[in-house]
């Protein structure tokens, strides 16, 4: 066996160690990868593959032209909350501003003005509609009563049937009203004579809001982001070739306070349905009027002030009608940006602005809404510091009732702050 002996050092023991001596006036070396970088297949069955074919799709989504766009967005069948904007359900407007991430401002924007509530002809002179002389209000004044009178006579002729008591009677009203004064503010305001009135038009909008665990099916234990759609039927609405200014900058949004949900909205009275996925905005893509003005609801005939009062929910009696504007409005909104080409990951680069009136035949009720963002997903929305905004007025009546063939209690600032809307122009 051989003896185990230890070899000399072929070094001397004084020099000095090795370092690395880098110049400091010399750049680096880029080195080119020898192969391509390493990415998750797209058809593994694992988290990374599911990410990169998100990634993918989000990028022919991105490169497709419009038309396309909007059916990729919506091509993907999946049960959804439909969101109804006319619900009683209690405190709605509250689960609706979570659903749509807007924050709720009492009265209206600055560039209206204070509301008016007197009938007063010195009322009338301190809160005049601007781009309007006296003499041009007294004859919408009286346009006003002229349909109202109207609308009675034919009432008093028959009566409506059974559960279709506003329908049969406020709308007529309501839709001679809207049809009179758009034509008669034409010359006040330029916009309106390229408008376009739609007569019982259909809004519908299709986002993402939120996520939820799957407890259920082959596909359970996984994650699955909440959907929702919003089918609206306002009873007219004006579309513009262009679009209203912003009520305030997008910066302002920051600070806003949106009410936080916890629950599942299953716990509201929605529920979960099939059917297509639907962006409109009540017109085709094609056409030049693609910007929204101002939206005309009708309350349904459950609605009845007195008998909320008997049932002692005077409380929900504001809330009804909040939920109905927050659901609309964004609705409307959301589908004007989306035929703009934004979606959830190309959020909007310019808020978008709309108006509502939302009545019952003697109460008026008057908001406001600007968009800032669609990107609502919990992937787009986690540093998303942005919120959408509501403005909005308690109702306000427009006239007492009919007596003699005259019009008692006639309320001139209503009839001032619904001019105010239809003169808003950029």
């Amino acid at each position: 066996m051989a003896a185990r002996t230890r070899l000399p050092l072929l070094f001397p023991r004084n020099l000095p160690p090795f370092r690395t001596q880098r110049l400091t006036h010399t750049e680096a070396e880029v080195k080119q990868p020898a192969y391509p970088p390493v990415v998750a297949s797209l058809t593994a069955k694992s988290k990374s593959a599911r990410l990169r074919q998100i990634e993918e799709y989000v990028k022919v989504i991105r490169a497709a032209p419009l038309q396309e766009k909007l059916s990729l967005i919506t091509r993907i069948q999946r049960k959804k909350f439909v969101v109804y904007p006319q619900t009683f359900a209690r405190n709605a407007d509250r689960w609706y501003q979570h659903f749509t991430k807007t924050a709720y401002i009492p009265g209206l924007p600055d560039k209206f003005g204070p509301v008016a509530e007197g009938s007063s002809p010195s009322a009338a002179a301190q809160t005049a509609v601007p781009g309007i002389s006296d003499d041009a209000f007294a004859d919408l004044r009286s346009l006003v009563t002229r349909v109202i009178l109207q609308e009675q006579w034919h009432m008093k002729k028959r009566e409506p049937f059974l559960y279709r008591h506003q329908e049969q009677t406020v709308g007529p009203l309501l839709r001679s009203l809207v049809t009179e004064l758009t034509h008669s503010l034409g010359k006040h305001n330029p916009l309106l004579l390229l408008s376009s009135l739609d007569l019982g038009a259909q809004v519908n909008f299709y986002w993402r809001r939120g996520q939820r665990v799957i407890p259920k099916g082959h596909r359970r234990r996984h994650l699955e982001p909440t959907r929702f759609q919003i089918d609206d039927r306002p009873l007219s609405q004006i579309r513009v070739t262009q679009q209203l200014p912003q009520f305030v900058p997008l910066e302002d949004s920051y600070a806003a306070e949106v009410p936080e949900v916890t629950c599942a909205p299953n716990l509201m009275p929605m529920f979960r349905r099939q059917y297509d996925n639907n962006i409109f905005t009540g017109a085709k893509l094609p056409d030049p009027a693609c910007y929204g003005h101002t939206q005309f609801h009708l309350v349904p005939d459950r609605y009845h002030r007195d008998r909320m009062s008997r049932l002692q929910q005077s409380d929900q009696v504001e809330v009804f009608l909040r939920a109905n504007a927050i659901a609309s409005l964004f609705a409307w909104t959301g589908a004007q940006a989306m035929y703009q080409g934004f979606w959830n990951h190309e959020d909007v680069t310019r808020p978008f602005v709309s108006q509502a009136v939302i009545t019952d035949g003697h109460f008026f009720s008057f908001f406001c809404y600007q968009l800032n963002t669609v990107a609502l997903s919990v992937e787009t929305d986690a540093n998303n510091p942005r919120k959408n905004l509501l403005w909005g007025t308690e109702s306000l009546r427009l006239y007492d009732s009919v007596q003699d063939g005259e019009v008692v209690g006639l309320n001139d600032g209503v009839i001032q702050l619904l001019l105010r809307f239809l003169m808003n122009q950029p």
